[in-house]
């Protein structure tokens, strides 16, 4: 197989994927606390006074949760405000169900 082959399947990245951004438990803490607020977005600063971290660590794990497309946020200087991505939020769901199985 050369290396332009793709041996993971589309499904074992997404796992993967998922997986690294859920892999500590400040994002997981995130995750639960935006996904209780599907109907509205969340301040930064919201979620930095529930945390016992620095702001700039919370960032780093709000970044990691961004990438992995499981949030999203919207800027309006000088607040960063954020929300469950809904459609890639569901994917996760479909992906981990599959994976389980």
């Amino acid at each position: 197989m050369s290396n332009k082959e793709k041996f993971y399947s589309e499904n074992q990245e997404r796992v993967a994927a998922y997986s690294k951004a859920l892999s500590h438990p400040a994002r997981v803490f995130i995750l639960n606390y935006l996904s209780s607020n599907l109907n509205k977005c969340c301040y930064s600063g919201d979620m930095a006074s529930e945390l016992p971290i620095a702001r700039s660590t919370l960032s780093e794990h709000l970044k990691e949760l961004k990438k992995a497309g499981l949030i999203q946020g919207e800027i309006n200087p000088p607040y960063i405000k954020y929300c469950i991505n809904r459609e890639n939020w569901e994917e996760a769901k479909r992906v981990f169900e599959d994976f389980f199985k």
